[in-house]
């Protein structure tokens, strides 16, 4: 066991921040790193110690390992947290970061390849008789092979890229006639987005639902698994809204993925905290599909109804503890959602929309959490994911976190660019989703933004309500000020030991 005194995060954002908040609570030590574009960030001035890494683009800053294992040595850091993104499940630097004596709250580099390549996680946890979608065992690339194997597993199939992820490299086909031409789409695709045009083919499942397990592991090899999150409500094959547990689920049915998750992470020597992914169909068969290496965006609504912390269970592992629980302590309590609140245009295709937070007020209130990394009068940066925060809201059962969750969106006031939450409005109130009866079609079948017009123009009077008691509100701050002096110092000495 190595006790870990000082972390360093390697990430940006609400991820670096509820990072932090979780070692402090252990008594351990933060390091930021930030990018010229995030130098007055909100993770920057929470840590204790923070160090510019860079210029704004990720490849200048957030993904130069070799930069941020410097700093880990400069300033004598005993470990790094990888957060989600940049480089959480980048197998060289985490076999770099081990080399530099450090420690990676994270799997191991070889755990990271293998469940890195679709194709070798499939083989690996052949053995465990996990139900599989059927297609290619291996990659293929000789189209005229291809286009016979893809009409034996029958039409519609799916094309993807063995070493892929959010939708890159894959690629829908109905009919053997454009079969070729989507194969040389995903290939290129897939080489452009990850250096590896290796592709292979599985039958397409048409109405699936996406359903995940969450999974511990320690080193002394105890694994366990923490029930499953639902996460069919996406755009462009990334989740918007997600729940915890899933509406459809049967207790049998979630005690047969979890054993299943369990030995998913078996397959690979899993160590820390990760998440096995399956398709569930309309008949709740379900399907492995891949394993995400890391903590998940999504890992509140788990924390939610099991009590845990996943961050400190991380931190915990990393040092060498074995888990302080077994399977059968573990109870599902509740309910929990999350809405992904993103700076997107939903009544534009969900584009980005970059800019300024004019308004920025949080809800609060009994069962509603937000972690973010903004604040008020903040720009968006244009170089990073447009997420701004993660609205999660708890209750006794699914109605009340879906009542909570349409209070706080109704609480939540954000005016400068557009976001999505009147699309989360949107969904919460649809039957289809009330009922449990969706899937990851939802967007395709029931929104278009004309849904949202009426709701936009009843907001109207209201947001220009909250803006005039913002202004209000600042004017007496105003008068406050000049009466009171400086006789508070700052709240902490952030600014003194950031390393310029």
């Amino acid at each position: 066991m190595r006790k870990i005194k000082k972390i360093l995060v390697a990430n940006r954002g609400e991820i670096a921040l509820r990072v932090m908040r979780s070692a402090k609570e252990m008594g351990i030590s933060t390091v930021a790193v930030y990018s010229e574009a995030d130098r007055n960030a909100l993770h920057v001035r929470y840590a204790d110690e923070a160090v510019c890494v860079g210029g704004p683009k990720s490849n200048e800053s957030y993904l130069r390992g070799d930069v941020i294992i410097d700093v880990c040595k400069r300033l004598q850091v005993d470990a790094i947290h990888p957060g989600y993104g940049f480089l959480s499940e980048n197998a060289n630097f985490a076999r770099q970061v081990q080399e530099a004596g450090l420690i990676f709250i994270g799997p191991s580099p070889e755990a990271i390849e293998l469940m890195g390549s679709k194709l070798a996680a499939k083989a690996a946890v052949a053995k465990y008789k996990i139900p599989m979608v059927p297609g290619t065992e291996e990659a293929i690339t000789d189209v005229e092979e291809a286009k016979a194997i893809a009409s034996q597993v029958g039409f519609p199939i799916l094309i993807k890229a063995s070493a892929g992820g959010g939708g890159k490299g894959m690629r829908v086909v109905e009919s053997v006639e454009v079969f070729e031409e989507q194969m040389k789409l995903a290939v290129s695709e897939a080489t452009s987005a990850f250096g590896d045009g290796s592709v292979f083919i599985e039958k397409y499942i048409g109405s699936p639902r996406h359903i995940e397990i969450q999974v511990l592991g320690d080193t002394h090899g105890n694994i366990v698994h923490l029930f499953e999150r639902e996460c069919s409500i996406q755009r462009r094959h990334q989740k918007v809204i997600e729940e915890a547990p899933s509406a459809v689920l049967t207790s049998e049915l979630r005690d047969e993925m979890g054993r299943c998750a369990v030995d998913v992470a078996k397959a690979c020597d899993y160590v820390g905290a990760g998440t096995v992914e399956f398709l569930v169909d309309e008949n709740l068969n379900f399907y492995f599909l891949e394993m995400n290496t890391r903590l998940q965006v999504e890992h509140p609504v788990t924390e939610q109804i099991t009590g845990l912390d996943l961050v400190k269970e991380q931190i915990l592992i990393a040092e060498g503890n074995p888990l302080h629980f077994r399977q059968e302590d573990l109870q599902i309590n509740g309910h929990a959602l999350e809405l992904r609140v993103y700076a997107e245009d939903p009544a534009n295709n969900f584009l980005p929309d970059i800019g300024r937070l004019e308004t920025y007020v949080r809800p609060q209130g009994l069962g509603v959490r937000v972690d973010d990394g903004f604040e008020q009068g903040m720009d968006i940066p244009i170089y990073y994911d447009p997420m701004i925060a993660k609205l999660v809201t708890f209750g006794k059962d699914r109605e009340e976190a879906i009542e909570k969750m349409l209070r706080a969106i109704d609480e939540y006031k954000i005016t400068g660019i557009e976001t999505t939450l009147p699309f989360g409005k949107f969904v919460l109130q649809h039957e289809a989703f009330v009922s449990g009866n969706f899937d990851t079609k939802f967007i395709e079948r029931y929104f278009t933004p004309s849904v949202l017009e009426t709701e936009l123009t009843d907001d109207a009077e209201e947001i220009s309500a909250v803006l005039a008691a913002i202004l209000l509100s600042n004017n007496k701050l105003k008068v406050r000020a000049t009466t009171t002096g400086s006789q508070n110092g700052p709240a902490s000495n952030w600014r003194k030991n950031r390393v310029k």
